[in-house]
């Protein structure tokens, strides 16, 4: 007698494919994520331009011939397969046959919570699924419409599928669309209160939510899977003298991205093109951490964030602690990458490095001490300091004010086009009212 309730909880067997020369050890990673069992893995030698399956008729057969021998129940190819494709392997193998995007996309699935996120993932899968409509259908015949030479043949069912799926894509444009519009009011709201913003960014699974847990007192969702979390929490981080930013932790990248997730998270990933500082957050016990994080930097590119400062954080030095060649071969890495300083050393586990961090964000965020000396007719800007910094002291004379503040912003010399004499500029315009009364 078959047991239903262990039938249900049966885990669907899957055949995986990997590109040539690349194992495909990430993908068995997002398909352990979505709950299914890597019967077999594959790697291919090459790739032919045969426009039926992507590869020469008995390797596509040798194939088909490998998932009936396990008894797969899918096939899943980590690299793209276009619908003509997929067809025909679906066709050639009598099993489901599908690819990295459409795992990555199912995942996302999985774990949406929000109605953002829950409209995200739906508006990325319709895109993906809209030109693979045919396959589902087969030789579905055509509705008629009326007597022979009256009318024309009535819309098949696919054409009306594929309308409705429009349809559908066009409406939750619009809510997303609504959903921006919230967000950038919140983003203005945020801006007029001077408080500084910070973004966790970095490749999935690389312990961002787990950072800002540690850091913040949070509790956000931390599972050691890929793609643990989809919607953006953001907490205060208490920093020096009092102060506090906003931390806020972000979806994670994975190489490959599919375009229509990009596309549909895009209000989430604006979260770091608009803050002020990204923390970049790299798993130090990953020996693919270097790729991953070319892999990151793409894709801020992407949304537009790669301008926006960072710090590199390197997460997970408690299990990398008593190895002494991964640390220096991790400071090769690093050493020259573009970002604010050299890389931290962090553990959300341990807490090691956490005041090193503390200090950095403080110093990028909130500038550099500075002392000032401001007349008595300028004492409004004391409040100005106050409200556009954090003052760490000041000392009301009789004539004038000594003023010891942190105030965001960088000085540099410019040339004046009339004079050419050179000039100290500030980039933020509280320093630059502060500037006249700066004391070297």
């Amino acid at each position: 007698m078959i047991d239903i309730k262990s039938e249900q909880e049966k885990k669907a067997k899957c055949l995986l494919i990997g590109a040539p020369g690349k194992p495909p050890l990430e993908l068995k990673g997002l398909t352990d994520t979505l709950g299914m069992e890597c019967a077999r893995i594959m790697t291919l030698s090459r790739i032919e331009p045969n426009p039926a399956y992507g590869l020469g008729t008995g390797k596509a057969q040798e194939i088909a011939d490998c998932a009936k021998e396990i008894a797969a129940d899918c096939i899943i190819f980590d690299f793209d397969l276009d619908p003509r494709k997929q067809r025909n392997w679906e066709k050639l193998t009598g099993i489901n046959v599908f690819d990295r995007n459409e795992v990555i996309i199912r995942i996302f699935a999985q774990r949406a919570r929000t109605k953002e996120a829950t409209l995200q993932v739906e508006l990325a899968r319709l895109q993906y699924s809209l030109p693979r409509l045919s396959h589902m259908y087969g030789d579905l015949a055509r509705q008629r419409g009326g007597s022979y030479g009256a009318k024309g043949s009535g819309e098949t069912q696919l054409e009306l599928d594929r309308r409705q799926i429009e349809d559908k894509i066009a409406q939750i444009k619009k809510e997303l669309e609504q959903v921006q519009v919230n967000r950038s009011t919140q983003r203005k709201q945020r801006e007029r209160t001077y408080t500084a913003s910070c973004a966790l960014v970095g490749y999935t699974n690389a312990g961002k939510s787990s950072l800002l847990n540690a850091l913040t007192g949070a509790d956000a969702f931390v599972e050691d899977k890929l793609f643990a979390t989809l919607d953006p929490t953001t907490r205060k981080l208490p920093l020096a003298e009092g102060s506090t930013v906003l931390l806020t932790d972000t979806v994670g990248f994975i190489s490959n991205l599919p375009h229509t997730l990009i596309d549909s998270f895009k209000s989430t990933l604006e979260e770091a093109r608009f803050a002020n500082l990204l923390l970049l957050v790299v798993d130090s016990s990953d020996p693919e951490c270097a790729a991953q994080f070319a892999q990151v930097r793409k894709v801020l590119e992407e949304i537009g964030a790669h301008e926006v400062p960072f710090i590199i954080l390197l997460n997970k030095t408690d299990r990398i602690k008593d190895d002494t060649v991964r640390a220096a071969e991790l400071e090769s890495i690093f050493s020259d990458t573009g970002a604010c300083m050299p890389p931290i050393k962090v553990s959300a586990r341990t807490q090691e490095g956490f005041s090193t961090l503390i200090s950095a964000v403080t110093e990028q965020l909130l500038g550099s001490e500075r002392n000032f000396i401001l007349p008595m007719d300028r004492a409004d800007l004391v409040e100005t300091a106050r409200r556009g910094g954090t003052i760490t002291s000041e000392e009301w004379l009789e004539k004038t004010i000594r003023l010891t503040a942190r105030i965001p912003g960088a000085l540099s010399e410019q040339k004046d086009i009339l004079t050419g004499e050179s000039q100290l500029r500030a980039s933020t315009r509280t320093l630059a009212l502060l500037l006249p009364y700066l004391v070297e």
